[in-house]
């Protein structure tokens, strides 16, 4: 799970597109797999038989119950009618339906460029009232300089070699950040001490955006925590991650971004936060950590 990840190093300076399921979506699709399995068994039904029935190959069967295949919608209703308990179709499909859209290729959120992807998660943004981020090595991009966005998604335009659209993503991505002086919205932040001194641009960019981090400490709706890298660590760091109100974490891998929206995986997401949360130190610890990671960089 992502509590027990550990990251031992810097991110990867961009986004590749490794054709992988992400951890989370494969599990999900195991126990989908799995209730399926039970589904056949309580009806005392052969694999071959479901098979014959359906018209499929045996194989298919197999495929399915072990999660090498991910069935459709078609295949939970046929699979449930023929074990005698189609009532229980729409809640599988619903279920699959959570599968699909926990992963999303970066591929296709930023084929066209990268405005896209900083304009989607605009609403998603005004509707939430608490947010709870948690990023081991960047500044999150509520709290970026417009520079220090500009070498970020510079790096990932330049890496995955898309179409270069950085003065609209960049004004996007400032555009996002009224949220944190417009609404009713709470921010509780986390970041690990490694976010400080991982330098993407220049010294003199770096800079900016430590102090510009340093001001927005003063922010009414913001609680901004720093773990230091000398903490006594009770959660190891983990991916970064945003949790949305209760009702949806978002997570950004090397090849997709994921959303987690079963209430039972969001618990354990909102206690690894809390756990990371009381590691971190808050108001004028945090400014000093702030103020000797700008010393170092001059």
């Amino acid at each position: 799970m992502p509590c027990r990840t550990r990251t031992t190093g810097p991110p990867s300076p961009g986004l590749s597109f490794v054709p992988v399921r992400s951890a989370t979506a494969q599990q999900a699709l195991d126990a989908l797999a799995a209730r399926l399995r039970e589904i056949r068994k309580d009806a005392e039904l052969t694999a071959r038989q479901v098979a014959q029935a359906a018209g499929w190959h045996e194989s298919k069967c197999s495929r399915i119950e072990h999660a090498r295949t991910t069935p459709s919608p078609a295949d939970i209703r046929a699979w449930c009618t023929f074990c005698g308990v189609p009532d229980q179709a729409a809640d599988l499909t619903a279920t699959l339906r959570s599968i699909e859209s926990m992963y999303v290729e970066w591929r296709r959120m930023i084929r066209s460029g990268m405005r896209r992807l900083q304009e989607a998660p605009l609403s998603l943004y005004e509707r939430t009232r608490q947010f709870r981020i948690y990023e081991p090595g960047v500044i999150p991009g509520l709290f970026q300089t417009a520079e220090y966005a500009r070498a970020r998604m510079g790096r990932i335009v330049e890496f995955n070699g898309i179409p270069d659209d950085l003065d609209t993503a960049v004004a996007a991505r400032l555009e996002r950040q009224r949220v944190l002086r417009r609404g009713d919205h709470k921010f509780a932040v986390v970041l690990e001490e490694w976010a400080l001194r991982s330098r993407i641009g220049s010294t003199e960019m770096m800079v900016g955006q430590l102090a510009h981090l340093s001001q927005e400490l003063g922010l009414a709706a913001v609680a901004l925590g720093i773990i230091p890298a000398s903490a006594a660590r009770t959660m190891w760091s983990s991916p970064g991650f945003w949790i949305f109100d209760e009702s949806r974490v978002l997570i950004e891998t090397p090849a997709a971004e994921l959303a987690i929206t079963q209430p039972r995986q969001i618990a354990i997401y909102l206690r690894t936060f809390a756990e990371l949360a009381a590691m971190a130190v808050y108001g004028s610890r945090a400014k000093e950590l702030i103020d000797r990671a700008i010393t170092d960089l001059r």
